[in-house]
């Protein structure tokens, strides 16, 4: 069996069987290819019976000499290796493990950074001062992330056809397609009103995503979001942490915030 059209069925495998996340996919998907770049511009066999451990480790000493990647991406890419060769050998694509010997490298684990809750009131008491054209859809965004917990990710993927206004809740779909029903705090309801009524009708059609680009034409993405994220922080006069995923944590310690009795951080990771 070839690499590439093994890496191919893998790759469907995990969309169609395993439901993985679209960015977990296109991950796996770059890191598949550089390795197979790699065995092809250096003359190695593509053929999974000839693909050796000694190959995979020639290609992970790539990445850290000529590349300098860091320790957490090449623990992904080897992951990635390792699950992919797993595959292969149940699939009788091969007789032996490719990555049979190869360890991944152990990274530092940084403390995580959290926005206590004076700093998130000083957020949102800028949120709701903001003058620019766009402060509703801040505003909202970052009230419905201290509210449920979602992801970056899951915040960009909504529809309209996840949220019901009338029994105040939001459907959520995460990581392997799964989903989580989540209700809508009071605080969030009157927010969504009044952005929708700032939106076109084709807009506000239940297919469409919710959060739109400063030019109102084109859904925001991830980078997008990490963006105004970090851009709302330095305006609100907040330390600008670095954005990969956002996550609300509920800790056992009752305050008062928002009229209710919760105690609300960003947990930045």
């Amino acid at each position: 069996m070839n690499y590439v059209q093994a890496a191919d069925d893998y790759l469907m495998y995990l969309e169609v069987e395993k439901n993985y996340f679209v960015n977990t996919l296109t991950s796996y998907a770059f890191d598949l290819k550089l390795c197979g770049d790699f065995l092809t511009a250096n003359d190695r066999s593509l053929n999974l019976d000839e693909l050796t451990s000694s190959s995979v480790r020639r290609f992970v000493q790539d990445q850290v000499i000529k590349h300098a990647i860091k320790p957490r991406t090449l623990q992904r890419r080897i992951s990635c290796l390792k699950s992919f060769s797993q595959y292969c050998l149940k699939e009788n694509y091969m007789k032996s493990d490719f990555t049979a010997g190869i360890q991944a490298p152990k990274s530092d684990k940084k403390l995580p950074k959290y926005m206590n809750l004076q700093e998130l009131n000083k957020l949102f008491a800028y949120l709701e001062q903001d003058p620019r054209p766009q402060a509703i859809r801040n505003e909202l965004m970052f009230k419905l992330l201290a509210t449920t917990g979602m992801r970056r990710q899951e915040l960009g993927d909504l529809i309209w056809e996840q949220v019901d206004l009338d029994n105040q809740t939001i459907l959520v779909r995460g990581k392997g397609k799964k989903e989580r029903l989540l209700p809508l705090h009071p605080i969030v309801l009157p927010l969504f009103q009044e952005y929708r009524q700032r939106l076109s009708e084709q807009q506000n059609h239940y297919s469409e995503p919710i959060f739109y680009n400063k030019n109102n034409n084109k859904q925001l993405n991830p980078r997008g979001l990490h963006k105004i994220f970090k851009e709302t922080l330095d305006r609100a006069g907040l330390p600008s942490h670095r954005f990969s995923n956002v996550a609300m944590t509920v800790e056992k310690v009752s305050c008062n915030f928002l009229h209710t009795n919760c105690s609300i951080c960003f947990k930045l990771r």
